[in-house]
């Protein structure tokens, strides 16, 4: 298929870029410069990551009202509403992570620590970028000509996974993530979960971490869609769909374009860890094309990452190898 017919997404490059450049018109020449990087420093483009620590780029502390109100027009055009909205609630848990660690914490723990950055320029011919990044979110965009998006890696997380005390007891910022992923196991057969579960103790973390590219790290293991009911492939097509609908609709429709594209029955789901709620767990659902992973294990198994991968497109790196050999 021609990437242009499958990346219809002009309509969200421009909102993108209307956004991205009232945001920008908005910031001193000092914030402008410690906002914009060049496009071809890949190192730094590809450095994304989701855990608390310094970054390139310009944080929601250092910027006014207006500003980090021009800051969140962005974000939302790179997000559905419902993900836009799950975003504010991961943010929201910053000081509420901050009350449970008391003095004895190692990381500030600040909502207001979350950066944007833009590599090229936006509007331009050239190929563009923007991340917004903090704790427990990476929002990472590529366009290309003006009209196609990469959208991964795209990563939300949740500390605590649950809130259990206080004002906001019951809140749950990922809960889907977590609810679909264990409906699906539970759903399956004693000889189906025996495929399925390839370890009995969940690995500390996502198994992925922050690698720029996903090569071997994962491999396609546990249950494939061919070994399971309908109605398992049905939930299991559920679950994709809550990482898939974190993106704004004209993309999403897009990435459900290429997960349609390949065999259901190939598409598998691997487990490891226990079964019961509140035990450490971890899962992912592993097409031709994209991983969706997901992991519970820290803090008492009350501590959700959960990413979204493309496995040949990540920072845009099928578009731009074809955009950069149709151009010479």
């Amino acid at each position: 298929m021609d990437l242009k017919q499958l990346y219809r997404e002009a309509d969200t490059a421009k909102r993108m870029v209307d956004a991205a450049l009232a945001f920008l018109d908005a910031l001193r020449p000092d914030q402008r410069a410690k906002a914009c990087m060049e496009f071809n420093d890949q190192a730094e483009r590809e450095n994304w990551h989701y855990i608390p620590r310094e970054r390139a780029g310009l944080p929601l502390k250092e910027m006014d009202p207006r500003q980090r109100e021009k800051a969140h027009e962005l974000v939302a055009t790179g997000l559905s509403p419902g993900a836009h909205a799950k975003a504010r609630t991961i943010i929201s848990l910053e000081p509420i992570l901050a009350q449970l660690e008391g003095d004895a914490r190692r990381h500030q723990r600040d909502p207001e620590l979350y950066y944007l950055s833009f590599f090229g320029s936006p509007g331009s011919e050239q190929p563009w970028g923007w991340r917004f990044e903090g704790h427990h979110i990476s929002l990472n965009y590529t366009i290309i000509e003006g009209c196609m998006l990469a959208p991964t890696p795209l990563f939300f997380g949740a500390n605590p996974a649950q809130v259990r005390h206080g004002e906001q007891k019951g809140l749950r910022a990922l809960k889907e993530e977590e609810d679909l992923g264990r409906e699906l196991v539970l759903a399956l057969d004693s000889a189906q979960q025996q495929t399925a579960i390839f370890s009995p103790q969940a690995p500390p973390d996502i198994i992925t971490r922050n690698v720029p590219h996903v090569r071997d790290e994962v491999r396609p293991e546990g249950l494939a869609g061919a070994q399971m009911t309908d109605s398992q492939r049905q939930v299991m097509k559920a679950l994709v769909e809550v990482y898939v609908d974190r993106l704004p609709e004209e993309v999403a429709q897009v990435e459900r374009r290429k997960v349609e594209q390949a065999d259901p029955l190939a598409i598998r789901f691997a487990w490891a860890g226990g079964l019961e709620r509140g035990k450490p767990h971890y899962y992912r659902v592993q097409g031709p094309t994209f991983v969706a992973e997901y992991d519970n294990t820290q803090n008492d198994a009350n501590h959700i990452h959960a990413v979204w991968r493309d496995l040949r497109n990540d920072f845009g790196a099928d578009l731009l190898r074809r955009h950069y050999q149709q151009a010479h």
